[in-house]
């Protein structure tokens, strides 16, 4: 069921919404939470669509906050609120208020949402694109006991990281974040298998990428042992390579969703390790509020402290070392030749 409301007011949408849970014979509400999503006209469509099919593990009033550009000098000066409520079918398994702000109420988007939360329920805020830098700070941030966000769709994934990580409040998330669950899941259960010291790890992706960026500084941060971030043509997380004092241990995923664990003394095994759609991850996301510590703690390791080592053309020989490089390992092979024919003395 859809109930059009134009020049609204959000005393009419909680009206239309109480008329609309009679008409289809529901009365009570029986939601867990509001899930607020700030975003554009051309991304609300696939951003609705992923939090209906998440509303059917997580029952709960989705809020759409759509700022309309005004083109002329009078249109930004005046105000209008239009509404498209939903529910029944047509909202999931919840209920659905698009909201589209015109003027200057755009600027006054937590005054509309205010009145139209669920009473005694969370509140999540979620940005499909364009999010603040800082999204606590914003004000349908400071409403939402979780903020969730996605580093893949900013322009400058690498900066955008390190943009989040000086203003992370707890409470705050990311998508990018989300979809290496799996990896760290697989990675940790490999460790687990074997009695070993890690000494190095290589996380290999695409670039452009926050998501491997992610992983390698979780990695960095958890095992206390130098990352390198190498790349690949995709699709996204390739492989992690681990060297350890009891032979690597190789997470191999060339397809995108079937993926080969190798273990150094066990047979190789196949892994499901498919890219998930933005429905299964933000319902992954609903699942738990309380601030996320692993997270936070990754994600202040810094980007910025990790080696990155370009992807080589196919054909390229290895690139030599730098000088500087090559003038600290002379000394080193001197002493070796000097010390080889005392060893071959030694041996007659």
């Amino acid at each position: 069921m859809k109930i059009d409301l134009t020049g609204t007011t959000a005393g009419e949408i909680n009206k239309a919404l109480v008329k609309g849970r009679r008409a289809i014979g529901t009365p009570a509400v029986g939601m867990v939470l509001t899930l607020v999503i700030v975003t554009d006209e051309e991304n609300a469509y696939d951003a609705l669509k992923a939090a209906n099919d998440a509303s059917r593990e997580h029952p709960s009033r989705t809020l759409v906050v759509i700022k309309r550009v005004s083109r002329s000098p009078r249109d930004r000066t005046s105000s209008r609120l239009d509404a498209e409520v939903r529910v029944g079918a047509d909202a999931g398994t919840g209920e659905t208020v698009v909201l589209r702000l015109y003027g200057e109420v755009s600027d006054h988007a937590d005054s509309v949402v205010l009145p139209l939360l669920l009473p005694d329920a969370p509140v999540v805020v979620w940005w499909p694109v364009n999010a603040p830098l800082d999204p606590a700070a914003d004000p349908l941030g400071a409403l939402a006991q979780r903020r969730v966000t996605d580093t893949y769709t900013a322009e400058q994934p690498v900066r955008e990281l390190s943009a989040r990580a000086q203003s992370y409040r707890p409470g705050d998330t990311d998508l990018s974040w989300t979809r290496i669950t799996p990896w760290r899941s697989m990675l940790a259960a490999a460790l687990d298998q074997v009695v070993c010291e890690v000494r190095s790890v290589e996380v290999e992706g695409e670039e452009f990428n926050p998501s491997c960026e992610l992983l390698a500084m979780w990695l960095a941060d958890r095992l206390d042992v130098p990352v390198r971030r190498s790349l690949s043509s995709g699709p996204g997380l390739t492989a992690v390579r681990m060297t350890t004092s009891g032979g690597p241990i190789v997470l191999d995923r060339a397809d995108g969703s079937l993926a080969t664990l190798a273990i150094d003394g066990q047979p190789a095994r196949a892994v499901a390790l498919k890219r998930r759609d933005t429905a299964e991850l933000i319902a992954e996301e609903l699942r738990r509020l309380d601030p996320d510590d692993t997270y936070a703690s990754a994600l202040r390791f810094g980007v910025e402290r990790l080696a990155t080592v370009p992807e080589p053309a196919s054909g390229e020989p290895v690139a030599e070392p730098e000088p500087e490089q090559q003038a600290a390992k002379a000394p080193a092979k001197k002493a070796a030749a000097k010390r080889a024919p005392a060893k071959k003395a030694a041996a007659k």
